[in-house]
């Protein structure tokens, strides 16, 4: 026996995938295939997904080789628990910057879906302004540590800074993308219609 949907059920359906795309938050997205967004911070993105693949083969690399030889050599390799570790920490923060470029950071938009254009850009424009302030911070303190620390790692010998790096680097570039997405936010705010005309802005 077959059943068949009424066409009011199928008109009154909801694709998930256009309900999870919020169509006002266009105009601050940074697409690498679409080419949407400034150029610099999509080959910016496409580097760092570049690395994060490489990282992830060394580190797949390491952690195995020193499974393989604690389980068939009964030898382990403390080179590779260290390297993992530094592999690991970049992995992190490269991560995190390539994700928020993407908005692939979990988020909850319900209440920002149900605004007007302009109180969502508003909402938009205070998310910015506090991330942006966080990232100061951690910008402030990354270099602190970074002026302090003068040692390496005491297997490999790799300097402490070039590890630290990683936290400073992550931190600029979401301050850059950021700062980005606060000007766009105030462009909207003055207009919000442009953002259906103009989709790709800031390209």
């Amino acid at each position: 026996m077959t059943t068949t949907s009424s066409p009011s059920r199928d008109r009154d359906a909801v694709d998930p995938e256009v309900y999870l795309d919020d169509p006002r938050r266009h105009s601050l997205e940074i697409d690498l295939e679409l080419r949407k967004g400034p150029a610099a911070f999509r080959w910016i993105t496409f580097a760092m997904e570049q690395l994060i693949a490489a990282i992830l083969v060394a580190l797949i690399v390491s952690v195995s080789s020193n499974v393989i030889g604690r389980s068939l050599l009964n030898h382990s390799l403390p080179w590779a628990d260290e390297l993992a570790r530094m592999l690991f920490i970049w992995l992190i923060f490269i991560g995190a910057a390539a994700a928020f470029v993407r908005y692939e950071h979990i988020a909850v938009d319900f209440m920002v879906r149900r605004l007007p254009p302009r109180a969502a850009y508003a909402l938009y424009l205070l998310q910015h302004l506090l991330i942006i302030a966080l990232m100061v911070v951690i910008l402030w303190s990354g270099y602190l540590v970074m002026s302090r620390s003068t040692g390496a790692t005491a297997i490999l010998g790799v300097p402490w800074n070039l590890i630290n790096a990683s936290l400073v680097l992550c931190a600029a570039f979401i301050t850059a993308v950021a700062v980005w997405r606060a000007l766009q936010c105030i462009r909207l705010l003055r207009d919000p219609e442009r953002s259906s005309t103009t989709p790709d802005a800031g390209a």
